[in-house]
C-alpha cells in the first residue's frame, strides 16, 4: 500500500481535506515538548510524501522553530502537518488521527523519549530514541542532501 497509494484524511470539522502518499505503513510518536504542546498529548504521525490539500483557505501555519513549521485547521484547531521550512522534497509528518482510516499504520517508534513526562508510558517494545539521537540522525540526513 505504501509507495504510490494515496490515503485521504482531514480535520475535525472537514474544512481541511487532503490526500497523501505514506513513505511507510507505520506510525511514530514524538514526546518533545513542542509536539506535546501542539497536539495536546503526544504527536502520533505518519511520514508522507505528495501531500495534496483540497482547499488551503482554512489551513493555518505556525513557525515553531528556526527549521520547522506546523499546520492546523483555522476553523476547528486540529493539528495536521509538521514540515521542515523550505524543504522542497515533499516530506511531511501528518497527524495519525487525521487519516480517515488509521488501521494500516502500526506503532513502530518513539522519539524524544528523554522529554517524555513520567505520567504516562506506552506498552510494548519498539525503538525509543532520545532527542540527541534524533537530531544527530536528522543532521546526518540533511548533510547527505547538500
Amino acid at each position: 500500500m505504501a509507495g504510490n497509494h494515496r490515503i485521504s484524511g482531514g480535520c475535525l470539522c472537514g474544512a481541511v481535506r487532503f490526500t497523501a502518499v505514506p513513505e511507510k505503513l507505520e506510525m511514530d510518536v514524538c514526546h518533545c515538548r513542542m509536539c506535546r504542546k501542539w497536539s495536546g498529548g503526544v504527536l502520533m504521525s505518519v511520514s508522507c510524501n505528495e501531500l495534496v490539500i483540497e482547499d488551503e483557505r482554512a489551513l493555518g501555519r505556525y513557525v515553531s522553530s528556526e527549521w520547522a513549521e506546523r499546520q492546523f485547521c483555522r476553523e476547528c484547531g486540529a493539528s495536521l502537518f509538521w514540515r521542515l521550512q523550505g524543504d522542497e522534497s515533499g516530506h511531511v509528518a501528518i497527524a495519525f488521527q487525521s487519516f480517515d482510516d488509521v488501521t494500516p499504520f502500526p506503532f513502530v517508534e518513539e522519539i524524544f523519549i528523554d522529554e517524555k513526562p513520567g505520567a504516562y508510558a506506552f506498552a510494548g517494545d519498539r525503538p525509543r530514541k532520545t532527542g540527541a539521537e534524533v537530531i544527530a540522525a536528522f543532521e546526518a540526513k540533511m548533510a547527505g542532501k547538500a
